[in-house]
C-alpha cells in the first residue's frame, strides 16, 4: 500500500482525489497545516505527493523546493496554472510530473501508477498478498494455493493483485481494464473476459473454483474469509 499526501486548499478536490486513491489500495493524507507542510510531510512519510501550486502562505514550488531538500519522492503537481512557464518552473523545482485542472480522476490515477512504478522497483523487494488461504508473490507473479506454484501472465497478475489488494469489495471490469492499460498497448472488454476466465480455470484446477466471483453489473470480487 503506497501513501500519497494530498496538498491541496480545496476542500472538495481534495477529498475527491483522495476517496479515487483510496480505492486502489493507497493510504490517502490530506494536508491540513499549509503554514508548515513539512511537519505533515515528515509524520505521514509519504511515497508519493500531489502537490497544488496555489496554496495559503507559501505556494508548492517552495514545498517541491523543501521537500527536495531532504527527500527523493515522487512530486506531481496538480494546477489549474498549466501554461507553458509553471510547468517549466514546476520541474525545475524537482517535480516528477504535472497534470492540469480540471482533470479527470481515472487518468490522475494512472498517471500517479505510472509514478509509482517509474520511481519504486516493483520487483524488490519480494511483496506478497495474502487472501483465503491463497497468497500472491506480486514479484516473480506466482500464486501458491494448497501447496501448489500457479504461473500467473503479466495479465493475469496485475488482474489477481488489484483483486487481492482490494479484497471483500467489488473491483469493476473498468477499474480493472484500466490496470491493464497501464502495461499493454490496447486492453478492451473481450481482452479482459478471456483473461479472467483463464485464470478462473487455473485457479479451479487447483481447487480454488470460486476463488474469483462475478457481481452482475458491478464486477468481480475476492471475498473475505
Amino acid at each position: 500500500m503506497y501513501r500519497i499526501l494530498v496538498v491541496e486548499d480545496d476542500d472538495v478536490i481534495a477529498a475527491a482525489v483522495a476517496k479515487h486513491m483510496g480505492s486502489w489500495g493507497c493510504e490517502v493524507k490530506c494536508a491540513r497545516n499549509f503554514a508548515d507542510v513539512m511537519a505533515e510531510f515528515n509524520a505521514f512519510e509519504p511515497q508519493l505527493v500531489l502537490m497544488d501550486i496555489s496554496l495559503p502562505f507559501f505556494n508548492g514550488y517552495h514545498w517541491c523546493s523543501e521537500i527536495r531538500r531532504v527527500s527523493k519522492v515522487p512530486v506531481m503537481f496538480i494546477s489549474s496554472a498549466s501554461d507553458s512557464m509553471n510547468i517549466v518552473m514546476a520541474m525545475n523545482m524537482g517535480a516528477d510530473d504535472f497534470i492540469a485542472k480540471p482533470f479527470d480522476l481515472d487518468v490522475l490515477a494512472a498517471k500517479v501508477q505510472a509514478l509509482l512504478r517509474r520511481s519504486y522497483d516493483f520487483a524488490a523487494p519480494a511483496n506478497t498478498l495474502s487472501a483465503r488461504g491463497a497468497v500472491l508473490d506480486t514479484a516473480v507473479g506466482c500464486l501458491e494455493y494448497n501447496g501448489e506454484r500457479l504461473e500467473l501472465t503479466k495479465n493475469e497478475l496485475r488482474i489477481l493483485q488489484t483483486l487481492m489488494e482490494k479484497h471483500g469489495r467489488v473491483v469493476s471490469r473498468d477499474e480493472l481494464m484500466l490496470r491493464l492499460w497501464q502495461t499493454d498497448s490496447f486492453v478492451d472488454e473481450n481482452t479482459l473476459t478471456v483473461n479472467v476466465t483463464r485464470l478462473r480455470k487455473k485457479l479451479e484446477n487447483a481447487g480454488a473454483a470460486g476463488f474469483i466471483k462475478t457481481r452482475k453489473g458491478l464486477g468481480y470480487i475476492v471475498e473475505d474469509e
